[in-house]
């Protein structure tokens, strides 16, 4: 697994969420750093999975081109998206926290099932007025997500798609956003309720799972230089 590299907004202090915004130049060379470390460890890859955002896209093809493996196939989901921030999404998290309290935004932010304040359908912000989600029933594309509601969005991909493919021995990349993989972690983990408020995903530094034919966690391992 690996968080996207830092994006502009991550630089900005600011709630992204859906917003697909770009890689900030210190995230492409996170990404490319990534891309060097998976190949110095000499990890091979048969199948990548990503959202359907540019930060996260760009970063699997860093990770890739740099590790000599672009050429695998990929699927790319909105199932790994971000977490939705609902009206949060483009507020500066120093200023939310002046206004609503430090407290109040740390819930938001690590809670595993407070939802942040909803963004409606109608609003000109809304996910629904983006051409990738057009195949998505509208009452799936949501106003704002907890961890809880990401998770639950996340596992039919890792049960129809991901797990599969690791039972078979295949070797696979994600490459996707800090609360989808929290989520995703939680699971693989079993980490609790209250104690995955506590799990940090940096950006882009590879996580590596190893599991055993049980898909049960051998090992875990965390590239740095």
């Amino acid at each position: 697994m690996i968080r996207h590299g830092q994006s502009q907004w991550n630089l900005a202090n600011k709630f992204t969420g859906w917003v697909d915004v770009d890689l900030s130049d210190k995230g492409v060379e996170e990404a490319k750093e990534a891309g060097k470390l998976v190949e110095k460890a000499g990890l091979k890859f048969d199948y990548a999975f990503t959202s359907v955002l540019t930060r996260a896209i760009k970063t699997l093809h860093y990770v890739l081109e740099e590790s000599d493996q672009l050429w695998i196939p990929e699927t790319k989901t909105w199932r790994l998206n971000e977490r939705h921030y609902g009206r949060l999404q483009g507020l500066n998290k120093k200023e939310t926290a002046e206004k609503y309290g430090d407290e109040q935004v740390h819930i938001w932010r690590r809670s595993y099932d407070t939802l942040p304040p909803l963004l409606s359908a109608d609003d000109e912000g809304s996910a629904v007025n983006d051409r990738r989600y057009a195949d998505l029933d509208p009452n799936i594309v949501p106003g704002g997500e907890n961890l809880k509601v990401t998770l639950e969005r996340v596992m039919p991909l890792w049960e129809d798609e991901i797990a599969p493919k690791l039972l078979d021995g295949k070797n696979v990349i994600i490459a996707a956003h800090g609360n989808s993989l929290r989520a995703l972690s939680k699971y693989i983990e079993r980490i609790s309720d209250d104690d995955i408020m506590d799990l940090e995903m940096k950006t882009g530094e590879p996580v590596v799972y190893d599991f055993n034919d049980k898909l049960e966690v051998q090992s875990k391992t965390k590239l740095d230089k």
